[in-house]
């Protein structure tokens, strides 16, 4: 009989592998309704659903690797890398699903959570008043208008998976919608930023890279928190805190 693998279980969600088969339980239909119908409407990869019984959705394993994981140096090829930005490209330029995403919420809602965030991370000492004033302020050039296009929404490179040069499939859809084009390729260059030239000429489209890093500081700063308490390790090597770290 297969192991049981657990690869990521905390209060909200859980997602286990039995051999090829992921297993994903999620106190909330809501986002097991998204992460359906967004990989049914996706143009590129995705995992194939096998049965859904709530609160469990059951995905087949796609094939090939991460594309690398956070905190970790990528082992992909540049073309690999670029292969995704045109993958992400063609996602961006799909039509619009008709729900919004987990990077589509307004600009005065994501202010309102910043600030609060930002005011928590100083009060409780988490981080340096410093560092979280320099990177609030690197922030402020992602609050701006967009138009919305299809993103992923939580695309950090453990769920995008290659096989050499070629991209196999997209993973996690639950935080898919409409949203900003940016911040999908901050989200999948977090902690790579060594990456994003290639990520940038396979998009297809050109891309603002200083509304990308003002993402990488916005979300690096959201992030904190809520690692913190689910017990995951911001300040880990190359991650959030290390990226806030990188702004200075």
């Amino acid at each position: 009989m297969d192991e049981v693998e657990v690869v990521v279980a905390h209060s909200e969600r859980a997602t286990l592998r039995v051999g090829d088969v992921f297993l994903k339980v999620d106190a909330d239909q809501g986002r097991i309704d998204v992460e359906v119908e967004a990989m049914a409407l996706a143009p590129v990869p995705t995992p194939e659903v096998l049965w859904r019984q709530p609160p469990v959705l059951a995905i087949a394993a796609v094939p090939g690797t991460a594309l690398g994981r956070l905190g970790e140096p990528s082992t992909a090829s540049p073309a690999a890398w670029a292969a995704v930005g045109a993958a992400i490209g063609k996602l961006h330029r799909a039509p619009l699903p008709s729900w919004p995403g987990r990077g589509g919420r307004g600009l005065e809602e994501w202010a309102a959570e910043l600030d609060g965030e930002c005011e928590w991370l100083v009060t409780n000492g988490v981080l340096p008043a410093g560092l979280v004033a320099r990177n609030r302020e690197v922030a402020e050039a992602a609050l701006r208008p967009w138009t919305p296009v299809f993103t992923h929404g939580d695309l950090q490179i453990a769920h995008v998976f290659i096989d050499g040069d070629e991209v196999t499939g997209i993973i996690d859809w639950s935080e898919a919608g409409q949203g900003d084009a940016l911040f999908d390729l901050a989200i999948l260059t977090l902690g790579h930023e060594e990456r994003l030239g290639d990520v940038v000429a396979g998009y297809g489209t050109d891309a603002d890279l200083d509304v990308i890093r003002a993402w990488w500081s916005l979300r690096s700063l959201l992030g904190v928190r809520w690692l913190v308490e689910h017990g995951f390790d911001p300040f880990a090597p190359g991650c959030e805190v290390d990226v806030l770290r990188s702004r200075m």
